[in-house]
């Protein structure tokens, strides 16, 4: 099997599943929860909720933006405390945050040093897998950019990435 078909089927298994997880939910709430899932996003939120829930675009925008922007808040607010609290009590999530610190300093460093603060726009505006809203909300964390300045540039890179998602999924 090639990696592409690895990859096409991991997705077929997942929509299905997420479909089927929040079928008893209204399709409102749906759509911002499968917003808050890191791995999904308002890139899965916006296309679930305009062609499967039937939602009007702007209705999938909101609470996708909505949805993807409530968990940046979170990593951004929450992560520091959470992070000692769990790596001073079980060892193996000091291991996964030094990991995952690690792994965002590398991963964004580069655009930080190139776009500073702008880097987390950008991030946040990209609507593609293993970049986007998450990873600029924990680069917004690790590189210590304050609150004042990184909550808008996370809220707008989002609003530009929905922007392109939904502009995607009705155009295609």
């Amino acid at each position: 099997m090639l990696v592409t078909d690895y990859w096409l089927l991991v997705t077929i298994i997942m929509h299905n599943l997420i479909i089927n997880f929040f079928a008893s939910f209204p399709k409102e709430l749906a759509t911002f929860l499968i917003a808050l899932i890191p791995i999904t996003e308002l890139r899965a939120s916006i296309p679930l909720a305009i062609k499967v829930y039937g939602l009007s675009p702007t209705v999938a925008l909101l609470y996708s933006v909505a949805g993807t922007f409530f968990s940046m808040a979170i990593i951004v607010l929450l992560l520091d405390p959470i992070a000692k609290l769990l790596s001073k009590y079980i060892p193996i999530f000091e291991k996964f945050f030094a990991w995952l610190f690690e792994h965002t300093r590398k991963r964004a460093g580069g655009k930080m040093e190139k776009y500073g603060e702008w880097a987390i726009f950008i991030l946040a505006a990209t609507p593609i897998p293993l970049l986007g809203g998450m990873t600029g909300a924990l680069a917004a964390f690790v590189f210590g950019i304050p609150l004042k300045k990184s909550l808008p540039l996370l809220l707008v890179g989002t609003i530009v990435s929905g922007l392109i998602v939904t502009g995607l999924v009705i155009y295609f």
